[in-house]
């Protein structure tokens, strides 16, 4: 299998901060790749990570109700209804060893994306030059290496294949990386991979970044969304009754399917975050109070999460019927993407191309969401992503094509 088992001294995938060379957006790419190519059939786009389910029938009334509040200035730190809500959601969510302080420990963002973005550039200011590299999975979220390179940071990937159940091997990871960190990104469920990393492995994670004094970076957005039998542990369950060195980072765009809503929160650390504010203060988007409002809603009702995870749930289900064992599917145990192996297309551009010509499919190229090592492996080549966004009557069309193209 494709991608490095371990990590070694010096093991780096090179100093840009996006999956290309160029740092160019995978999409950018992918609509490049198909570009003057007529699909063979109507299309499914199976490409972005873009919730559709229907949009939770609290959002318009609630934001009706205080649209006058779009006339004033938010406070960058969040409305005190907002932070307490948030920390009242984590200790219901998580088995935490104490409570948050909304006051000091929670802040709202505007999405998760621009908060992880601009938390790396805050992570360099914070803990000094000396702090050169971050640490992310191997394929990766593009905004990780974008504010790493932002920040001035070299990005290390750490593989994560198959023979390691698509986790990278953190405890294989160097003391003088460590000492080198600024920040250790995990995604937990993981995109594109689906894998959860066990309470145990982010326990000694946070343990070896706090000896060596870098920051934890932990993506939930995924976290509500669990297709097996138990909830994913959080970094805050590891962290223990000290939040120090550690930080999730939450979103109502998958939890809620508010992808539009842009609005989620970080939690943790409350001498990072303040620091932090110091930058949000000037640099971030504010998040209009109206939307804060139905945000404090969508945290305190769990019946529509439940059912937006028992509509994934039926679409893996259909997945594995129809998939079976073709492309080495398996469940993955969060989130809402496939990752198939296409190695017999002998590359995933190729097979995104017969996803498109024969079957109007359009698929993300793994190698487009991940970095070379140093050996010359992508960890993301011979895979491609598709995410299960749609309903279940357009699912499972594309299941069918997907069986049908495999044979």
């Amino acid at each position: 299998m494709r991608g490095s088992k371990t990590m070694t001294k010096g093991q780096h995938a090179g100093r840009r901060g996006a999956a290309d060379a160029s740092g160019r957006s995978p999409f950018v790419r992918l609509t490049e790749l198909l570009a003057g190519i007529s699909p063979g059939k109507a299309v499914i786009n199976l490409s972005v990570g873009e919730p559709r389910h229907p949009i939770p029938a609290f959002v318009a009334p609630v934001l009706l109700e205080h649209n006058k509040l779009f006339g004033k200035y938010p406070m960058s730190r969040g409305t005190v209804r907002f932070r307490e809500a948030a920390a009242t959601w984590l200790g219901k969510r998580y088995k935490l060893s104490r409570a948050l302080d909304p006051n000091s420990e929670v802040i709202v963002l505007n999405g998760s994306r621009e908060g992880l973005f601009l938390a790396a550039i805050a992570a360099r200011r914070y803990l000094g030059k000396q702090k050169s590299i971050v640490l992310l999975p191997n394929p990766f979220y593009a905004v990780y290496g974008a504010g790493a390179e932002i920040a001035g940071c070299e990005p290390i990937a750490l593989p994560a294949t198959r023979d390691r159940g698509f986790i990278p091997d953190y405890a294989a990871i160097p003391d003088d990386l460590f000492a080198r960190a600024a920040v250790i990104f995990v995604c937990s469920p993981a995109n594109p991979q689906g894998s959860v990393v066990p309470r145990s492995a982010l326990e000694n994670l946070v343990a070896r970044a706090r000896k060596h004094g870098a920051l934890v970076f932990a993506d939930e957005c995924y976290s509500d969304i669990w297709l097996k039998d138990e909830a994913p542990a959080g970094v805050l369950e590891a962290a223990g009754k000290n939040f120090s060195g550690v930080v999730a980072f939450h979103s109502l765009s998958k939890r809620s399917s508010l992808p539009g809503l842009r609005c989620g929160f970080a939690a943790g650390d409350p001498a990072f975050l303040a620091a932090f504010m110091e930058l949000r203060n000037v640099a971030a988007p504010q998040v209009p109070e109206p939307v804060q409002e139905v945000a404090v809603t969508a945290y305190g009702d769990e019946t529509h999460v439940a059912e937006n995870r028992r509509l994934y749930r039926a679409k893996f289900d259909l997945a594995d019927r129809i998939l079976g064992s073709r492309f080495n599917y398996r469940r993955p145990e969060g989130g809402f993407f496939l990752w198939l192996d296409v190695t017999k297309y002998n590359d995933d551009e190729n097979a995104t191309l017969e996803f498109w010509r024969k079957s109007g499919l359009r698929v993300v190229p793994g190698s487009y969401l991940a970095l070379p090592t140093p050996d010359g492996n992508n960890p993301g080549a011979g895979y491609v992503r598709a995410a299960l966004v749609d309903d279940l009557a357009i699912t499972e069309e594309a299941l069918y094509r997907l069986a049908d193209i495999h044979g």
